[in-house]
């Protein structure tokens, strides 16, 4: 599948400045400035996630918790109402337990997925009131229960409303006391932005843990008790996909520490069962492992277990419920890989469409959502996936960015006995013998109102790196940015150009892979889940990883896990070497065309002269500058054998030589970035870059860029293996010209130095004029005897004495 990385820019200046202000890493730095987070307050600001408000800046928060408190202390039947996912599980175990703190009759009730359906209904609304209960709080839903919060009132059943989601689109509410954190407030007031809480983006536990601490600081006990649940809201946090901004950050980085202590033994029971180390829990951990399990029973059965776990005091009781859990989530996931595995065999009989309807009898309802989400990610289209029972049809549907999902079902009413949702996700219901119309209508619908070409899934890097910054110092420093999630994602990083070695199947199926990562001399492990194959077999790749800590037998190791994966696709490059005809026209008529200069450079070397980026490898030094956004000037030891080599791994810069900037530096103008993939090899070539102000100098080199630069040294030492091929050519050839003697594999210095040293000799001679090479009239002196070829000679000798004290690549002597 095509992926097409997109790296916002982030200057060299912004980075360094929050670099020097809070003491991070180039990379990490990075990172926050693509996140919009370069200004050092701010930066400190998240990196502390300190962000956490006082119960009175809840409007509406006390009041509600003082009609609580009378229920209790009328000694009422409390039902905390909550939801079946793990919000839903996490906010009901969390009122429930404040209720019962201070001594309150309180009990739950969770409503079937498939027998109830979500949120409050009518049926349990007159059931709740039959039993007896005085006092019935919703937690995770309720905000759009107009109907059923009058149904309340007129059985005389209290009711207070605790949610997150969205009103009704109608924008009426439910008459009753409503604990909602993103509704205006209950006065109204100037401001239409405003919101009841200046963290309006709480998960539904998240508004229950607020209530818990308003309800104990009402009661007279202290309402920080009440954050003896954050590891149960930091859960469901993560697991309900809120932003990870704000207060919200504050909880979780909270809550993971308090699920690392496992001193609930319903927490350290799933722990358990889910082979998780306490010191390994981080949001990917509760995301993956412990949600799931939380969310399975809910999905096929009943979610009562769930709370039932997160209440219990008893280990071993709650070993027994995490069992069960651990035992729906296997369920589930041996449901899903089944309906997965038929929805896929429907997809692909039916052929490349803009939209997919898949149906399937008795496919079950509590997985088909996240069914519907792996069809998307496998073939890019917006699904609907059905099941069918009996005479009735039901599913979920699931969309891909640019395409509104309610607006096709809307347009597709006539088939549908409900439906509803938005853009990106959305549910239905229709008669079974109607699903072939609908599949036809909604097809030809999303065939005119989506671009597929415009599909191409799209990765956000945050940094480019590679080679030895691949390591444990920069994963540790990365989770510095944690915790990651919805609005925080974990930083996505950028390898230009490595190759996977040694790649092996991962897993008893065979699903996932394993390879090492080889980038700029370097060698990390990297894991592939989802994927049994490269995109390219034998050569490089560019990818996008997260750099994680691997916790494996008692040691920590640095990691990669893949997200994305392509056939490096570089920008063009811009060539400022010169023409090479006229720059060889150039060098033949020059007064002193490769000057000597004795010593090491104005500043003393090369260290002084080149901030170093060699750490990450040439290719990801040089993506990582281009992504900057400034102008990136390349120069190398031989532009013209260089420019290939670059252009399968990487572009969007300019590329010279060191012979063109020590000729001509005002080819540099407008370069912010000067980055030296080659070393210079004199000291006119140093000079001539520590004169020019205004840019940075970056040294991308190691020793294979050193031995390069010797290596191209060595070729133009032998000027007599070079001439007499050229001669050869004008001799059987006849005159030619210039440009065509060039070609796009000789510099054009080269070939003017040859064409000098030729002419001197008498073997050659140029038209400048016609731009004409020929063989010459005669009499042919030995090359030797040229002026151009002793003066060559002893640069040579001076390039072999400064490089020779420069580096320890051996430098050879020129030949005899």
């Amino acid at each position: 599948m095509d992926v097409r990385f997109e790296i916002p820019p982030a200057s060299e200046d912004a980075v360094a400045r929050l670099r020097e202000a809070t003491g991070l890493g180039d990379v990490a730095a990075q990172v926050l400035v693509r996140r919009g987070l370069g200004d050092p307050e701010a930066a400190r600001h998240f990196l502390a996630a300190d962000e956490h408000h006082p119960l009175s800046a809840f409007d509406g928060l006390g009041d509600a918790a003082r009609q609580v408190l009378r229920h209790v202390r009328a000694g009422s039947r409390i039902v905390v109402h909550g939801d079946y996912d793990c919000d839903g599980v996490c906010a009901t175990a969390t009122l429930v337990r404040a209720i019962r703190q201070i001594d309150g009759d309180a009990s739950w009730f969770l409503p079937h997925r498939i027998d109830d359906g979500y949120g409050l209904a009518a049926d349990t609304v007159r059931r709740l009131a039959a039993e007896g209960a005085g006092l019935v709080i919703t937690v995770d839903c309720g905000i759009t229960a107009v109907d059923e919060a009058a149904l309340a009132r007129g059985l005389g059943l209290d009711l207070i409303i605790t949610d997150h989601h969205r009103p009704r689109a109608d924008g009426v509410l439910p008459d009753v006391p409503l604990v909602h954190p993103g509704i205006p407030p209950a006065d109204g007031g100037p401001d239409a932005a405003a919101t009841r809480y200046p963290a309006p983006q709480l998960c539904g536990a998240g508004v229950a843990w607020r209530l818990a601490g308003a309800l104990l600081e009402a009661a007279g006990a202290d309402p920080a008790d009440a954050d003896i649940d954050l590891d149960v809201v930091a859960l469901a946090t993560i697991a309900d996909v809120v932003p990870l901004t704000g207060e919200n950050r504050w909880i979780v980085r909270q809550g993971l520490a308090a699920i690392t202590d496992a001193r609930r033994p319903g927490l350290r029971a799933l722990l358990d069962v889910s082979s998780t180390a306490p010191a390994d829990v981080d949001s990917t951990a509760v995301g993956y492992r412990l949600a799931p399990r939380i969310n399975a029973a809910g999905r096929i059965g009943h979610a009562d277990t769930g709370v039932a776990l997160l209440l219990c005091d008893d280990p071993v009781e709650a070993r027994r419920l995490a069992d069960r859990l651990d035992g729906a989530n296997r369920d589930r996931r041996e449901l899903e890989a089944r309906i997965l595995r038929e929805a896929e065999e429907q997809a692909t009989a039916q052929g490349e469409q803009p939209l997919y309807v898949l149906a399937g009898e008795g496919w079950h309802a509590g997985v088909v959502g996240i069914v519907a989400s792996r069809i998307v990610e496998r073939f890019q289209r917006p699904a609907v996936l059905l099941s069918i029972d009996g005479e009735q049809a039901s599913g979920s549907a699931r969309s891909v960015p640019g395409f509104d999902l309610l607006a096709g079902l809307d347009a597709c009413a006539e088939h549908l006995t409900r439906h509803g949702g938005h853009r990106a996700a959305a549910g239905c219901t229709l008669p079974t013998d109607a699903i072939g119309d609908f599949r036809v209508a909604l097809v030809a619908y999303a065939a005119q109102h989506l671009d597929v070409a415009a599909l191409t899934p799209v990765e956000r890097v945050d940094a480019v790196v590679g080679g030895q910054q691949l390591g444990m110092a920069l994963a540790e420093e990365l989770a510095r940015l944690g915790p990651f999630g919805e609005g925080n994602p974990e930083p996505v990083l950028l390898v230009p150009a490595g190759w996977a070695e040694a790649p092996r199947p991962l897993g008893a199926a065979g699903l996932h892979m394993a390879f090492t990562l080889r980038s700029g001399g370097s060698r990390v492990a990297a894991v592939a889940f989802g994927r049994d194959r490269l995109p390219v077999a034998d050569g490089p790749l560019t990818g996008s990883y997260a750099l994680e800590r691997h916790a494996f037998r008692g040691s920590v190791t640095p990691r990669l896990r893949v997200r994305e994966l392509a056939a490096p696709a570089p920008a063009a490059i811009d060539r400022l070497d010169g023409d090479p005809a006229d720059v060889a026209l150039a060098v033949l008529d020059a007064a002193d065309p490769f000057p000597i200069a004795d010593g090491d450079g104005r500043s003393g070397g090369w260290g002084a002269a080149f901030a170093d980026r060699s750490a990450a490898g040439p290719a990801a030094a040089i993506a990582a500058l281009v992504a900057s956004g400034d102008p990136v000037t390349v120069v190398t030891a031989d532009a013209a054998r260089r420019a290939p080599q670059l252009a399968s791994v990487v572009g969007g810069f300019a590329l010279t030589d060191w012979w063109s900037v020590a000729r001509t530096p005002r080819t540099l103008d407008g370069t912010v970035h000067l980055v030296a993939l080659d070393p210079p090899s004199d000291a006119v070539q140093l000079a001539a870059v520590e004169e020019l102000d205004g840019l940075s100098r970056w040294r991308a080199w190691g020793d294979p860029e050193l031995r390069f630069t010797v290596d191209a040294l060595r070729r133009e030492h032998d000027l007599r293996s070079g001439a007499q091929p050229l001669y050869r050519r004008l001799r059987d050839g006849g005159p030619t010209a210039v440009a065509a003697l060039a070609g796009d594999e000789r510099c054009g210095w080269w070939l003017g130095l040859l064409l000098r040293v030729l002419e001197q000799s008498g073997a050659v001679v140029v038209d400048r004029a016609e731009r004409v090479a020929a063989i010459g009239p005669g009499p042919v002196r030995p090359l030797e005897a040229g002026d151009t070829h002793r003066a060559w000679t002893a640069r040579h000798e001076e390039r072999q004495r400064w490089l020779s004290g420069t580096t320890t690549v051996r430098v050879p002597s020129p030949a005899p």
